[in-house]
């Protein structure tokens, strides 16, 4: 009898002991605010590309079909996109950006989670002009959001 209850004690501390997600849920980094290091590649430009930090706040959850986490680009057409055919398996991360309206922009984001710090890469096309480009992210938490809601770029 000592034996089955030493047994079962090792299977309940070996469950209770597992690597857990970075978020609850599994399909986001753990909320907060991270440093982003994005660079915006364009098709046989590749030595034009500069990388830009900023910092956002990503969400403990989903609301709303936002983009869980958002494209910092300059001038983007994507602030207005939701997030759609989401996909998570912990520590992958990915789903399709949708734009409203005839012949708007779209994407396709992929995610590598990991812990505090996520990499992803998001291929987009501008809506009608038929131009695609590509942003690298990399991003590790530094902290709680801001409670005021502005975000800092560098």
């Amino acid at each position: 009898m000592t034996v089955l209850r030493a047994l079962s004690m090792a299977m309940v501390l070996g469950i209770a002991v597992q690597v857990q997600p970075a978020c609850a849920d599994g399909r986001l980094p753990q909320g907060g605010s991270y440093e982003v290091t994005a660079r915006l590649e364009l098709p046989h430009l590749e030595r034009w590309a500069v990388d830009k930090k900023t910092i956002i706040c990503v969400p403990n959850s989903l609301k709303d079909d936002k983009l869980p986490i958002p494209i910092v680009s300059a001038n983007n057409p994507f602030a207005k996109c939701s997030s759609a055919n989401v996909a998570a398996e912990f520590p992958k991360l990915e789903y399709d950006i949708v734009c409203p309206g005839r012949g708007a922009a779209k994407g396709h984001a992929i995610y590598l989670l990991s812990g505090d710090n996520f990499s992803g890469r998001v291929a987009m096309v501008l809506g009608a002009k038929n131009m695609t480009m590509t942003e690298v992210q990399q991003g590790r938490r530094i902290g709680n959001c801001n409670p005021w809601g502005w975000s800092a770029r560098f």
